[in-house]
């Protein structure tokens, strides 16, 4: 079931998310509602607080469009290594219309669960190593505007008032 998007600034994406403790009926649904909405919408990533659902659930899929898709979900993801530095546009489905170059770490490993309770480690870099930090920010409450210079954040909040005054 596609579900519905929070978007900027709804204070539920602010909140942080509770570990998952068991995997469950209800998680494996978490998870495909997730896939199901990230794809509708087209994302490349999802975390569950994006759908108002405060556990540590991501789903990521950085396939192309002509690639058969890599759907990855991670059930309390963590990055425990990260090196190098990369610096690219992001865009994020909860901040619709707005993107900005972000510094984040060019590589990482990350361990995690997946949907049948196996630890997981998933090594990324380039658009998946983004990705799992972008998602795994959500699940602390950060969007990846709170990533900005001061100055740049400012300028989005301005475009954002205005944005939404113009609606």
């Amino acid at each position: 079931m596609i579900r519905t998007i929070l978007t900027y600034p709804d204070p539920e994406l602010k909140k942080k998310s509770a570990a998952v403790t068991i995997i469950t009926d209800q998680t494996r649904e978490l998870a495909r509602d997730m896939a199901e909405t990230m794809y509708a919408a087209p994302g490349v990533g999802l975390a569950a607080p994006q759908i108002g659902v405060h556990q540590r659930v991501i789903v990521i899929d950085v396939s192309g469009k002509d690639e058969p898709p890599e759907l990855i979900t991670a059930i309390n993801p963590v990055v425990v290594h990260a090196e190098g530095e990369a610096y690219d546009e992001e865009g994020c489905l909860s901040v619709p219309s707005y993107a900005a170059n972000v510094r984040r770490h060019a590589r990482v490993v990350v361990k995690g669960v997946d949907l049948a309770g196996n630890e997981q480690t998933w090594k990324a870099d380039g658009l998946l190593a983004i990705a799992f930090q972008h998602e795994i920010d959500h699940l602390d409450g950060i969007l990846f505007v709170d990533h900005l210079s001061p100055l740049k954040r400012d300028l989005f909040r301005r475009k954002f008032k205005k944005t939404a005054e113009d609606r």
